[in-house]
């Protein structure tokens, strides 16, 4: 045993269905990411013409909302539906909508609306999307590789979607500097990209199409305690200490930075976290990933609050650089867990359950940081969230000893 857990594990670059998937995980997140940094400055720049900070501020939270309303409505279903039909298929359906997503906002920017109903429709209808892709990838990508390799592919994957998320607010502020319609047209042909990769994935095993029970994921969840810990951390940290919906409010009204250094600051998180996920690819964590887990969260915690107390673009771009990094290491062991400590017949519903809680924390932590700064100020907002984001960091080490006690990254069996 000892001999064979010493053997170096298999690159997941090794099996052309893994490398379509990588090719499709980062383009279309980098697609996402131009969209979504695009949309949020265009609603807060649009608002701030007949409203004031704190009004715009509540507009951004609201966007925050309606991406993540479909996401809640939908993504248990589609879990169940990764359960039972090919996986390849739901994703090739929702890049197919993000990709109308965002012919639809070059329409809009090429025209020049000022109209912030349909920068909503598209917002809801990103989150759709979003319920669909979510799953289907997330359940897929275990099918691919080896159970040996899924670590590896997982930190891989991981720093592919943080190399999207690096690039694509950096691309899309540059782009939107030059011309509104600019970064939906360079969208629109990543996910084109994105879309024939998927369709070079072929058959793999994967859903029975036997019946599927979207009560068995949550009921899986809510007995393991692993599993129920390390998903739950991470929607009450990020809820919490999310900082994302403030990034606008930072740019134009607090650090006057315009829309190239929102972009920076909003690339900043996902740089650290792809410096962090090419490391882990090369040296993965080993032992006391649980403790590890923890003390990145606190770290997230506080980088959020040096976010909030940022008085220069280089001190807000370091934060949230740090922030990400942290954020990374609890991004890795969490997926690792869940992948590794779920039965491939119920990904579909365990991933769509993680799923709900990840956009939860993520829309839910925009629209509490939105309608809180509209009461107290984004400042205030940002730090009482990274503070309360500690508090909650200890309760749950608390609550979940075998999350905590988690040695090493491995099946139950393993």
């Amino acid at each position: 045993m000892t001999a064979k857990a010493a053997e170096p594990a298999p690159s997941p670059f090794a099996y052309p269905a893994w490398r379509a998937f990588f090719a499709a995980r980062i383009t279309a997140t980098l697609a996402m990411m131009m969209m979504v940094i695009v949309i949020g400055w265009q609603v807060y720049d649009i608002a701030r013409e007949t409203r004031s900070v704190r009004e715009s501020a509540f507009l951004l939270g609201m966007v925050g909302l309606a991406q993540f309303a479909p996401v809640f409505t939908l993504t248990l279903f589609v879990g169940a539906i990764a359960d039972r039909f090919d996986r390849r298929w739901i994703a090739r359906a929702a890049v197919a909508a993000e990709l109308l997503c965002a012919l639809a906002l070059f329409a809009l920017a090429q025209a020049g609306s000022r109209d912030l109903v349909p920068l909503f429709l598209v917002a809801i209808t990103l989150g759709a999307a979003r319920a669909f892709a979510g799953p289907s990838l997330t359940a897929l990508a275990p099918n691919l590789v080896p159970a040996s390799a899924l670590p590896t592919a997982i930190a891989w994957s991981s720093m592919g979607f943080q190399a999207g998320a690096v690039l694509g607010p950096l691309a899309g502020g540059l782009l939107y500097d030059r011309s509104a319609p600019l970064p939906f047209a360079g969208a629109a042909l990543l996910l084109a990209i994105a879309l024939v990769a998927l369709f070079r994935i072929p058959p793999v095993p994967g859903p029975s199409g036997s019946r599927a029970s979207i009560g068995e994921g949550l009921s899986y969840v809510r007995g393991n305690p692993i599993v129920l810990g390390a998903i739950s951390l991470d929607l009450a940290a990020v809820i919490l200490a999310g900082a994302t919906a403030m990034l606008p409010i930072y740019a134009r009204d607090i650090l006057q930075v315009g829309a190239e250094g929102l972009g920076m600051m909003r690339a900043a998180p996902a740089m650290g976290a792809a410096f962090v996920a090419l490391v882990l690819t090369r040296f993965p964590l080993r032992s006391a990933v649980g403790a590890k887990m923890f003390l990145a969260v606190l770290v997230f915690s506080m980088g959020t609050i040096a976010f909030g107390l940022s008085t220069s673009l280089q001190m807000a771009v370091a934060s949230l650089f740090v922030l990400g990094a942290a954020d990374m290491v609890s991004v890795y062991v969490r997926a690792s867990l869940i992948q590794l400590h779920t039965p491939d017949a119920m990904r579909g519903r365990v991933s769509a359950v993680s799923l709900v809680f990840i956009s939860a924390s993520n829309e839910l932590g925009e629209f509490r940081a939105g309608t809180l700064a509209a009461a107290i100020g984004a400042v205030q907002a940002t730090v009482l969230g990274g503070v309360l984001a500690l508090a909650v960091t200890a309760l749950w080490a608390f609550w979940f000893p075998q999350l905590r006690r988690v040695d090493r990254l491995e099946a139950p069996d393993g």
